[in-house]
């Protein structure tokens, strides 16, 4: 009986051993590579997983290695066709070092979250409403034509201290939807459609279904069908271009004053006719800013180094847009992609004596100055980053935020075998 327990005893510890060797088993290292400056933010980062390992996502954990020191790290795997690997990475060291290991990871937050109430999508992080996306059918006020009726926006777009930076059905321009994206002149069919103007019953954008939607420990996003749709003079409506704008908004955990957005717009003609973006002075990623900016208490910056006063029609990588908000100062950081139509982009910015206030409204507008035509059968990508914030932020940063957007950090890999 002594040796059976002494055996038992022996199995016991063996599989114990055998197990917890198993579950913690290194499956690779990785080295991130980033540009030390003292901004620091913190970078999302990711890696194709599929190309790392078969094992489900439930048994992985990252850690993050300083020495002999193991710290695990909060993660996400989206599973949008490949598998890929999502974390944050932190700017001030110009490497930092990762292990990918076999074991359940025991963080089990979900920092950012999706609700929805009454046709709106929310964001939600650290107790706080980020932004919200409409795909209900809103209305303008009562008394005005619902010619200006649109669905498919971004309202309220809040800063990480929940003050909101967009407004909506401005009675200067009832057509404004806080974040949102149509095309002002288009040629479809022999016409000329605008589905910015919506008073001009010649078309409009507007919600179809949403294409799936996510919510994790580093971002949530959603992608939504939208129709770019046009008002035919004989009556009736055909849609020109199909739009699968997808939204992933990364919440920092450690950095309470700021968050960023990705904002995608992906066009493909929705019929056998072409669409021409013809130039005109605005069109595209519109962002009508909060009732709270003047020309006396907000400002834009460049990547040029243009002020307000010289900022519409130049060009730009990226634009600093930021203000007053009660007792607070924040904004955003507009980025464009390189690989975008006509990049550096031209950029729409409202003089300084609009409305005899000096509202803001910045856009990023590629066809300002030329014309894009888009053909049956392909498609077309225009790319956006946001870094939205509280505080004042400079060159400095916006430089470093839009190097990062624009080259993301080298993952070196080296698996165990």
């Amino acid at each position: 009986m002594k040796l059976n327990a002494c055996l038992k005893l022996f199995l016991i510890a063996a599989c114990t051993f055998f197990c917890t060797h198993v579950t913690a088993q290194k499956i690779a290292s990785f080295d991130v590579r980033l540009k030390a400056d003292a901004t620091g933010l913190l970078i999302p980062v990711q890696v194709n997983l599929d190309n790392i390992t078969a094992l489900p996502d439930s048994s992985l954990t990252l850690l993050e290695v300083k020495g002999a020191e193991r710290k695990e790290v909060p993660f996400q795997i989206s599973t949008d066709g490949d598998r890929v690997l999502y974390w944050f990475a932190d700017n001030t060291t110009d490497k930092i070092s990762y292990e990918l290991v076999q074991k359940t990871a025991s963080i089990n937050n979900t920092p950012v979250t999706l609700t929805t109430n009454d046709g709106m999508l929310s964001f939600n992080a650290s107790g706080k409403k980020l932004l919200t996306y409409v795909y209900r059918t809103w209305y303008p006020p009562a008394g005005i034509d619902t010619a200006y009726k649109k669905s498919g926006f971004i309202h309220p777009f809040n800063t990480p201290h929940g003050q909101s930076l967009t407004r909506i059905n401005a009675p200067d321009h009832y057509h404004h939807y806080g974040l949102w994206d149509p095309w002002t002149e288009l040629l479809f069919e022999g016409d000329t459609v605008d589905c910015w103007n919506l008073k001009d019953r010649k078309g409009t954008v507007r919600f179809k279904n949403f294409v799936s939607t996510t919510q994790g420990n580093v971002y949530a996003e959603y992608k939504a069908l939208q129709e770019h749709v046009v008002f035919k003079k004989t009556g009736g409506e055909k849609v020109m271009m199909n739009e699968l704008q997808t939204v992933k908004v990364y919440a920092l955990p450690s950095s309470p004053d700021y968050y960023i957005m990705d904002y995608t717009i992906q066009l493909n003609c929705a019929s056998e006719s072409p669409v021409l973006l013809l130039a005109y002075r605005y069109g595209g990623l519109g962002w009508r800013c909060t009732p709270e900016w003047n020309k006396e208490n907000s400002m834009v910056l460049t990547s040029e180094g243009k002020d307000r006063k010289q900022a519409d029609g130049s060009l730009a990588r990226w634009c600093i847009v930021q203000g007053k908000l009660g007792d607070d100062y924040g904004g955003a950081v507009m980025m464009s992609y390189p690989a975008n139509y006509n990049h550096p982009e031209p950029l729409r910015i409202w003089p300084e004596d609009m409305n005899g206030r000096g509202d803001m409204f910045a856009n990023f507008s590629p066809t300002k100055n030329k014309s894009w035509l888009l053909q049956p059968g392909k498609e077309y990508l225009l790319r956006y980053r946001f870094l939205v914030f509280n505080g004042i932020y400079d060159a400095q940063k916006a430089e470093a935020a839009w190097q990062y957007f624009a080259h993301p950090p080298v993952v070196n890999i080296k698996l165990t075998h």
